[in-house]
């Protein structure tokens, strides 16, 4: 697999965007706008390997989404990197990201709108570490592998902060996060940064263990539906039935929690005894808990609050260069539509 680190993408999103307006787009331009009667224009919804994504493979095997009338195209990506990248470069209608990386897409020139919190990682993202390292410090001259400027990057950088240390203490080794967890499984690094389902991997290595986890740094990593800011202004319609789509399927998989539990953890790859132990690790919202996630705020819970929080920290750290504007970047109006 091709690595593409998440570094480069400001500066790929920004140069592609320039050219983004000569090629045909999987973001509908090449059908007829559904809000002005016309045909149904397909939506493709990017997603790769997070418990709080994989409702989206009940809602397409359920037929959900045919229910609500809106001709949907899930694409999965093994890896998140490359999803990131496809919705910077118009190649799919919307994605599903955290909100770290949706800043770093939009600071380097993205035109994005989030839609829907899925979910917060509540300690499903984790620094895991060899036998022998029993605290953060104990990281200092060590290598660690992560996928550089995503998601677990992020934490990574939080974590030793919070410790007085700095990604210069470390060695970082770049992989993308299904090989660093592997790497770690064999051996080859003293510590990881991973998400789950990755972090069953890595924690296969005997005496290993993870010594920080989003858990301890609430609100810090919400994740979302993310579309180009130019579908949702095209086509509101679409937008509003996928919407309405996630809560049905949060609804299908409350009442048949076995078979749901059964085809998310087919699709990443886990036994269904691995998948249950990611619950408390992903905490899927509800709509009253979007909606309060949406409204401005002063406190993590609060997404405009956090963003600015995530983006000085980004700048400060060097994994982006200037801070993104947040205008238009929240849009509730979908989730205020959908019947309480």
């Amino acid at each position: 697999m091709t690595v593409r680190l998440r570094t480069w993408l400001p500066a790929l999103a920004g140069a592609l965007l320039l050219i983004a307006p000569l090629a045909t787009a999987c973001g509908g331009d090449n059908t007829t706008n559904s809000d002005t009667g016309g045909p149904k224009t397909k939506v493709t919804i990017g997603f790769s390997a997070w418990p709080g994504w994989f409702p989206w493979q009940v809602a397409q095997e359920q037929g959900l989404f045919t229910k609500n009338g809106v001709d949907v195209e899930l694409k999965y990506f093994d890896s998140y990197t490359d999803s990131l990248n496809a919705l910077s470069t118009n190649n799919v209608s919307a994605n599903s990201q955290t909100l770290n990386d949706t800043l770093s897409s939009v600071s380097g020139g993205a035109k994005q709108t989030i839609v829907l919190v899925n979910d917060n990682s509540t300690g499903n993202d984790q620094i895991i570490v060899r036998d022998g390292i029993t605290s953060v410090a104990d990281l200092k001259g060590k290598a660690v592998a992560v996928e550089q400027g995503t998601v677990d990057h992020y934490l990574l950088l939080l974590v030793l902060q919070k410790a007085g240390l700095t990604e210069k203490d470390i060695q970082v080794k770049s992989l993308t996060t299904d090989a660093a967890a592997a790497a770690f499984a064999a051996g080859q690094v003293d510590a990881v940064g991973a998400f789950a389902p990755f972090t069953t991997t890595a924690l296969g290595l005997a005496g290993s263990k993870a010594i920080a986890t989003s858990a301890d740094f609430p609100g810090a990593i919400p994740d979302h539906l993310v579309f180009t800011a130019d579908f949702v202004k095209d086509h509101p319609t679409e937008v509003q039935a996928v919407v309405k789509t996630w809560y049905e399927t949060l609804d299908w998989i409350k009442n048949n929690k076995d078979a749901a539990v059964k085809i998310m953890a087919k699709r990443a790859g886990v036994s269904v005894d691995d998948y249950k132990t990611y619950d408390k690790g992903t905490t899927i919202f509800t709509r009253e808990q979007n909606l309060k996630a949406f409204a401005s705020g002063t406190t993590p819970a609060n997404l405009d609050y956090q963003a600015e929080q995530i983006a000085e920290f980004l700048v400060s750290t060097g994994l982006i260069n200037e801070k993104p504007k947040l205008d238009g970047l929240f849009e509730p109006k979908f989730v205020q539509a959908v019947p309480g």
